[in-house]
């Protein structure tokens, strides 16, 4: 990509709605404040794909523009393979913050799971980079990312001074009001709760069944205050902390008196 200035912060910048969407240029321009941008990212909607890779197809890429400390490309993978390729083929070095979104919709509680954008976040810090995921709580492609923009500009700061430990990724979701209704930050753990699928049948027009994914989110525990739902219906921004080791410590016990 051509040599890249080495007394700047490098910022990779990346999502799972796709290169054009109008959250990720948004976070591009929060992430020129702070150095020289880097963004690989989807060529097209990669939303729900998790931590998933492209194993069996090859993967392209494609620049889309170059300008002074904005570098853009386009990948024909997902947000883990997007960053990857980042990693490994495009930066000449390693970056100092990788930042995910602004996803369109939220990515609280056990969204976190399916989500694309934290999962690009959680393999950049597999790899040892402070990263950072945003969403919105709206998804609407023309929504209003005034506040998003607001905190986005507050956490990376944030984390520029004070930094992220090791193999932990930090799951950010702002809701959908104006800047000035939003109350502050909450440190949140993850809300305990499930999506409820439904599957709408329906019959395409050469007669052959089809299904369409729909649901519900149902909240587990509604009574609990220290939960990033709670913090979000209550006017705050979220911020849960996402670790990559995936042990349930308190079975580990239970577990060791079975007999085999």
């Amino acid at each position: 990509m051509g040599i890249m200035e080495k007394n700047k912060r490098l910022i990779l910048v990346t999502n799972d709605d796709g290169v054009h969407a109008k959250g990720i240029n948004e976070l591009i321009k929060i992430a020129t404040l702070f150095g020289e941008v880097v963004v690989v990212a989807p060529e097209k909607s990669q939303s729900g794909m998790s931590h998933s890779v492209s194993l069996n197809d090859p993967i392209y890429l494609n620049k889309i523009k170059t300008e002074p400390g904005l570098t853009v490309y386009s990948c024909s993978g997902t947000p883990v393979d997007s960053v990857k390729i980042a990693l490994h083929k495009i930066l000449d070095r390693h970056p100092d913050l990788i930042i995910s979104g602004i996803n369109h919709g939220s990515n609280s509680s056990v969204s976190a799971i399916y989500s694309g954008t934290v999962a690009a976040a959680r393999e950049g810090s597999l790899n040892g980079v402070p990263s950072v995921g945003f969403s919105l709580l709206n998804h609407d492609h023309d929504a209003d990312f005034a506040a998003s923009m607001v905190y986005a500009e507050i956490i990376i700061d944030k984390v520029i001074q004070n930094g992220i430990p090791k193999r932990t990724c930090l799951n950010v979701n702002i809701p959908d009001i104006a800047p000035e209704k939003i109350k502050g930050v909450k440190i949140c753990r993850q809300t305990s709760g499930k999506w409820v699928e439904e599957f709408n049948h329906r019959i395409s027009p050469n007669k052959k069944d089809y299904y369409w994914l729909t649901g519900t989110f149902s909240n587990f525990e509604l009574e609990a205050t220290d939960t990033d739902e709670w913090a979000l219906k209550n006017d705050y921004v979220s911020i849960v902390p996402i670790e990559i080791d995936l042990t349930s410590y308190s079975v580990l016990d239970e577990l060791n008196k079975w007999e085999f």
